[in-house]
């Protein structure tokens, strides 16, 4: 009895088995890979509001292909792989972007950037015990403070005049959020993989 998949799983291993890899979600996910070059190309060449529109849409499949996989039940190995990936080249295409347009301090992009590669490398770890680290509350919420700074960020002075500060503002969040949802995660770590140097229980 203990190995036998719920209804929802079941549904969600036959429909994913039924449509291959290339299921809509999946297709999201890879738009988004294929929309950052366009992001950086836009953004550095002072095409401000199309860099803006290509990041928003980014930002938009991100959400949609994970409820679209959930709601079609077409979760599959591909897009847990590809998902993560497409989302930390756009985090980090746009903030590196925002780096040279002297929109946003480089050390603090390193840290926001530092975190998303640490994270990766402890569920790269916990997936080869067989272990899962779920998103924390903060991680959620840094997620869409940064989405937002990076919205702010991007119409700059420009278009924002004195009101950039909010974005300036938003960043300071976004490198706080970072810090602290990874330490969130390092504990959460410690308590699953036993990385203090005692064994799992």
């Amino acid at each position: 009895m203990a190995n036998t998949p719920q209804p929802g799983q079941a549904t969600s291993r036959l429909n994913a088995e039924a449509t291959g890899n290339w299921t809509l979600p999946n297709a999201l996910t890879v738009l988004r890979i294929f929309l950052v070059p366009l992001l950086v190309v836009f953004l550095l060449t002072e095409y401000t509001l199309v860099g803006l529109s290509v990041f928003i849409i980014a930002s938009l499949t991100d959400w949609f292909d994970g409820y679209l996989a959930r709601r079609r039940h077409q979760i599959t190995t591909l897009g847990q792989l590809l998902d993560p990936i497409a989302d930390k080249l756009l985090v980090s295409a746009a903030f590196i972007s925002l780096v040279e347009l002297g929109l946003a301090p480089a050390w603090m992009v390193v840290i926001i950037i530092g975190r998303e590669i640490a994270i990766s490398g402890l569920r790269t770890i916990a997936a080869d015990q067989g272990q899962k680290i779920p998103a924390s509350s903060l991680a959620k919420y840094k997620t869409t403070v940064q989405m937002i700074t990076v919205v702010l960020l991007i119409l700059g002075p420009r278009f924002l005049g004195e009101y950039f500060v909010l974005g300036e503002i938003g960043l300071w969040l976004v490198v706080i959020l970072s810090l602290l949802s990874a330490g969130q995660y390092l504990a959460a770590s410690w308590r699953r993989l036993g990385l203090s140097g005692s064994p799992p229980q």
